[in-house]
């Protein structure tokens, strides 16, 4: 859950065929856990601070910030983290999420954090990333990048929230509220004005939120931020543009600790949701008598049948683990991208103590570079 840009490539002719959007303007949503980890093992363990501490997943990821800054050129920039990368919810609908990277399960983790550890299983991460953690909080603070986090919920939620609230077009789905909503319709930029909403990313989840009417794309990491609208995920997986959760559900992740639905591949979820559209339908098509031919009233195959209803109780739970919580309580969100370090000085003194002075150097450039348009 590194590189520079590249709209259209990859993603290519896919990413093309969706529809056209001015950039800037709009919201960009940075998944800090997806790109600090990639960072983290993208970015040589070679480059570290002064004192020896390990400092590569802080300069990857200010390197991808201040490159996207000035690719996507947005007015509001927020960095997603998780409060709870295992949330309970979901652990409670499928015990085996994300079970094979728990360090420090939740009934030991409170004796070993000295009695109080949230209440939640420990995640296994290097201790060459753990120490790095600290210093990203502080570098983005320095610099007024806003930090968002809900308590018992991933970034992935975090984003799915701000997101939906950053209505980009007339007649979007929902009735979610505005991020700062006064704030923007007062300075002219919310509602249709509001600009769009990129997703920085390396995790195919949020593929999940794409979505051409309000405006709602991913820059997919792992393709060097390749564009990925509802024509990309179309024709990557062969599904509805807006079909990724439950392809995921369907097909399985084993990144996730989801199994998905034994003998259903890539292949034939892909081909079950061209057909009936969406995992909802399939379900009704389930609960249909076959007829006498073994086929479903809507033509749902008997051997795909069996296999589905032997899974039946997994794809229930499935379907909340794997969906993103679009309203998971983050507060308020000053996300307005500055025009220069908030704090200078503190970025000065964050850059000499940890080897980081070129990172922020560019970062500064970057920001810089929006605000003179």
């Amino acid at each position: 859950m590194t590189g520079g840009p590249a709209v259209g490539s990859p993603a290519g002719s896919a990413a093309q065929a969706g529809p056209v959007r001015e950039r800037g303007g709009g919201l960009l949503l940075a998944d800090a856990p997806s790109l600090y980890f990639r960072a983290f093992y993208g970015v040589p363990r070679s480059v570290r601070a002064p004192d020896g501490t390990p400092v590569n997943a802080v300069r990857g990821l200010l390197d991808v910030l201040a490159r996207q800054i000035v690719e996507i050129r947005p007015r509001q920039l927020v960095a997603c983290f998780d409060a709870d990368w295992r949330p309970a919810f979901r652990v409670a609908l499928l015990a085996s999420y994300k079970a094979h990277r728990v360090a420090v399960p939740a009934d030991r983790a409170g004796a070993a954090a000295g009695g109080d550890s949230g209440g939640g299983d420990v995640e296994e991460v290097a201790d060459e990333l753990r120490v790095q953690l600290p210093i990203i909080d502080a570098v983005l603070d320095a610099f007024g990048i806003a930090r968002a986090a809900a308590a018992g919920f991933e970034a992935d939620d975090v984003i799915a929230t701000l997101a939906t609230r950053h209505r980009v077009a007339a007649g979007s789905r929902g009735e979610a509220d505005d991020l700062e909503a006064d704030d923007l319709e007062a300075d002219g930029q919310g509602g249709a004005g509001g600009g769009g909403v990129d997703i920085l990313t390396g995790d195919r989840d949020l593929f999940q939120l794409v979505d051409d009417a309000a405006g709602v794309r991913v820059r997919y990491a792992v393709e060097r931020f390749a564009v990925v609208d509802e024509a990309s995920v179309a024709a990557r997986y062969g599904i509805p543009g807006r079909a990724y959760a439950d392809f995921a559900v369907l097909r399985g992740d084993p990144s996730d600790g989801l199994p998905g639905v034994a003998g259903i591949g890539a292949k034939t979820a892909a081909t079950l949701l061209g057909r009936f559209g969406s995992l909802a339908a399939i379900l009704a098509a389930l609960d249909t008598p076959p007829a006498a031919g073994g086929a479903g009233a809507q033509g749902l195959p008997a051997a795909a049948r069996r296999r589905l209803l032997a899974a039946r109780d997994y794809l229930a739970a499935a379907v909340g683990v794997v969906a993103v919580v679009r309203d998971c309580g983050v507060g308020d969100v000053d996300g307005w991208l500055p025009a220069a370090p908030v704090d200078p000085r503190a970025v000065a003194v964050l850059g000499e103590r940890w080897g980081l002075a070129g990172p922020c150097t560019r970062l500064v450039t970057a920001l810089g570079a929006v605000a003179a348009g």
